[in-house]
């Protein structure tokens, strides 16, 4: 704030003046004559006197003070706390005004977005030592003149705060907090200036320099340091980037080194936006004005600049035609190789036209640095991309410079990361509807197999009996597709050859094809060995064969087509070439499937591993195929991929890697039923395990339990029900003469693997069957408990009884 008026010298209005001297001589005339009258009254004289003295003392010393006072001032006035607002609203950064006692005078809108509730510095929500590292600042701002904390970090983001001492006596501090990501943009230009970057620009024969708000160097390229001060390892950083150069007669700027007889210089300056307090610096790129003889033009060496950087910039004329485009700029702007766009307008959606033209007009007859502005592409129209212009005076023609950024790579990322999240989500809701529905399934085939066992074939009920257990039985199939599309299905891994696979499943094949497919599997060399279900893996073919079957159809109706099965052998280094961020380099066993059939469009490809979606007619698939597949093969490590071009065919490629582990032997079969005793079944139809011991089940669906108490009863075990895993503890209190615990694994409260363990402290060597609808693997990993078994929903009641069977041996 400046002074109003200076000190020693009034300079009010005369008539202001004479009113001042009028009202003063009056009041010394009262004065006096005060006291005159006291005198006559109390008649001394020196009473009198004295207060004539006291009275004139202080008419002078009010005179006095009046004369050293400010003209206008009538009081201590506080600061203007609206005119403070309006001075820092309208930036971006978030900016405070504090006085000496701390109090908050004003802040803008900035900071009441950064930190709600307006808080006064330096009380802020900072995490770690944010607060007191921004205390220090201020401080040092009292004492200095000037703090700063550099990453103050809070939930949404860093900040960097610099505290500055302001005001007229110096009695206030200003905060300003800006995002800490923001502030190291001038790091980055610095370093490419100084790096490979710059050093490619200087042998294209470009000077770069970045400097300050001020005018003070901060950094330039070998070049410019070679001819500005004859020396490229001189120190530059503080310099006066204007003292480096001057203006000749011909007014032109010339390196002050090289003197008149040094070629004149072109400028492009490039605004580094960082909205600190002190200004935004500036990069200068600078090239001589004049070519010599055989060199290039002026023009030419701006478009052989424009064309190394990676960066996507363009160049427009005053009246917005297009004069240059790097290759950068048509990636980014979606163009094709022999498309010639003739205005900027020609790039967007017809709604941005008029917005990208005016803007080209506005910064083509503007001294204004540079804006970005939000535009939607042609080849992109519901995507947002921002186009920035900037003023491109002195390169002849062109008048506006053009930047665009090649967001591609960033939307694909995008794209992965929500298809991925959406396929978690997904997943992990089949997997529970899977669970859930096991138990059902269970509970309905188990009811079927004990009503079958009192009907025999041609009873009225038999054959009733035996559709609801098959329709049962297919429903369980689609819970299976379920839980491998979440990848919680339970695989049975063995280390094997992938061509062992194919040789296994190519019979069927043949006869799933039909007449009209011709199938032809080439195998690859040096193939390693994968870990995985031999079962699985052949599922995952027959559904990628019978899905390429139908898309041939499709293509060619009765024609002949082709489905090729290959593999092939896929090294660490090959792997890395791919360049797919989710699979990392190793040693790949790979298997190709492919068809010449109709092909996927671009907007299906990226929903084909989705549950439930399908391309085929309404009831002509359930979208469970390719999902399924998708489960099986990232169960097993690997990872599947697809390429398809409508009207050439579709070919999904999986990679499994290569084991390096010892060979796992397959799981041992369950010993011998004969073991068991057998009992002739009442429909004569073979015999059927009987056994004897106590078992004890736990489950807490009421539908479940049931059936397998009924079950196991029927098999001759004494069987005890619990519902829960408090429940089976206080039945283990009471009585410990079980020869086998059945047990859900996730139950309401205590769930089975925990009543597990505090069991074996009661019942050590007594085995335990888990029932489960979730992946054995995945269980084992998780449950670290000797002597258990699993049995995976929905099972039968033959082979329920054959699993407990092998467990508990005859008595």
């Amino acid at each position: 704030m400046a002074t109003l008026a200076p000190q020693g010298k009034d300079k009010r209005p005369a008539a202001t003046a004479f009113a001042d001297r009028a009202l003063l001589a009056i009041v010394v005339i009262l004065g006096l004559a005060s006291a005159l009258l006291l005198m006559f009254l109390l008649e001394s004289p020196f009473f009198a006197a004295g207060f004539a003295a006291f009275f004139l003392t202080a008419i002078a010393a009010a005179t006095f003070w009046a004369r050293l006072r400010p003209a206008g001032t009538v009081g201590a006035v506080g600061p203007d706390r609206a005119l403070v607002r309006a001075t820092i609203e309208g930036r971006t950064t978030a900016i405070a005004v504090t006085d000496r006692q701390g109090v908050l005078i004003a802040a803008n809108s900035a900071f009441e977005t950064e930190f709600p509730g307006a808080p006064t510095p330096p009380g802020l929500r900072f995490e770690d030592d944010g607060p007191d590292r921004l205390t220090q600042a201020g401080r040092a701002a009292w004492r200095d003149g000037h703090g700063q904390a550099m990453a103050l970090r809070t939930p949404q983001g860093s900040y960097d705060a610099s505290v500055e001492r302001g005001g007229e006596k110096g009695d206030f501090l200003i905060w300003r907090f800006l995002p800490a990501a923001s502030s190291d943009l001038i790091g980055e230009a610095r370093r490419l200036m100084e790096g490979a970057a710059g050093t490619a620009l200087g042998v294209a024969g470009m000077m770069t320099a970045l400097v300050d708000s001020k005018g003070r160097m901060i950094a330039a390229n070998r070049v410019f340091r070679q001819r500005a001060l004859g020396s490229s390892s001189d120190k530059l950083r503080g310099r006066d980037f204007t003292g480096l150069l001057e203006t000749g007669e011909d007014r032109m700027i010339r390196i002050s080194l090289e003197g008149e007889n040094g070629p004149p210089l072109r400028f492009v300056q490039v605004p580094i936006p960082t909205d600190g307090p002190e200004g935004d610096p500036l990069a200068f790129f600078m090239l001589d004005e004049i070519a010599g003889p055989g060199q290039a033009t002026g023009a030419e060496h701006v478009h052989a600049l424009l064309a190394m950087l990676p960066l996507g910039l363009a160049l427009a004329e005053r009246d917005g035609r297009l004069l240059f485009m790097n290759a950068a700029f048509r990636r980014a702007a979606g163009l094709g190789e022999h498309e010639r766009p003739v205005y900027p307008g020609d790039l967007v959606v017809d709604e941005d036209k008029t917005a990208v033209a005016n803007a080209v007009r506005r910064f083509a007859n503007s001294a204004s640095t540079s804006a970005d502005i939000a535009l939607r592409l042609k080849h992109q129209p519901d995507e947002t991309v921002a186009m920035t212009v900037a003023g491109a005076h002195g390169l002849g023609d062109a008048a506006v410079l053009l930047s665009l950024k090649d967001n591609s790579d960033d939307e694909k990322l995008k794209r992965q990361v929500a298809q991925a999240t959406k396929m978690q989500a997904v997943g992990q809701l089949a997997g529970g509807v899977a669970h859930d529905f096991n138990n059902i399934l269970t509970a309905i085939i188990g009811h079927c197999d004990l009503m079958l066992m009192r009907h025999s074939p041609g009873d009225s009920d038999y054959d009733d009996i035996q559709q609801v257990k098959s329709n049962s039985n297919r429903a369980a199939g689609l819970t299976r597709q379920l839980l491998a599309f979440s990848r919680q299905q339970t695989l049975r891994p063995q280390i094997l050859q992938l061509p062992d696979v194919v040789s296994e499943v190519s019979n069927l094949l043949k006869r799933l094809l039909g007449e009209t497919v011709e199938l032809s599997v080439h195998h690859g060399r040096n193939l390693g060995p994968v870990r995985a279900d031999p079962g699985q893996l052949e599922q995952v073919i027959v559904n990628l064969a019978v899905n390429a079957r139908d898309a041939m159809q499709a293509a060619h109706g009765e024609e002949r087509g082709t489905l090729m099965i290959e593999t092939f052998a896929m090294t660490s280094t090959e792997a890395e070439a791919m360049g797919e961020d989710i699979m990392p380099p190793a040693d790949y066993t790979a298997l190709r499937v492919k068809d010449t059939g109709i092909g996927i469009s671009p907007d299906a490809l990226i929903k084909i591993f989705e549950p439930f979606y399908t391309t085929k007619e309404v009831g002509k698939g359930t979208g469970l195929g390719l999902s399924t597949v998708y489960g099986i093969v990232k169960q097993s490590g690997g990872y599947i991929f697809a390429d398809s071009e409508l009207g050439k065919g579709t070919a999904f490629t999986i990679y499994l890697p290569v084991h390096r582990g010892d060979a796992v032997p397959a799981p041992a079969a369950p010993p011998a039923k004969a073991a068991a005793a057998k009992i002739p079944a009442k429909d004569g139809g073979g015999a059927e395990p009987w056994g004897s011991g106590t078992i004890l089940v736990v489950e807490d669906e009421d539908m479940v339990r049931a059936v397998v108490e009924r079950a196991l009863s029927r098999q001759g075990y004494t069987v005890v029900t619990a519902r829960d895993g408090e429940d089976a503890l206080q039945v283990v209190g009471t009585r410990t003469d079980f020869d086998l615990i059945l047990s859900d694994v996730v139950m309401p409260g205590m769930d089975g693997p925990t009543m597990a363990q505090e069991l074996r402290t009661t019942l050590p060597d007594v085995p335990i069957l888990f029932m489960s609808g979730y992946a054995e693997e995945q269980l084992r990993q998780s449950i670290d408990i000797e002597q258990v078994h699993f049995l995976p929903k929905p099972f039968s009641v033959q082979q329920l009884a054959d699993a407990v069977a092998a467990i508990v041996k005859p008595q």
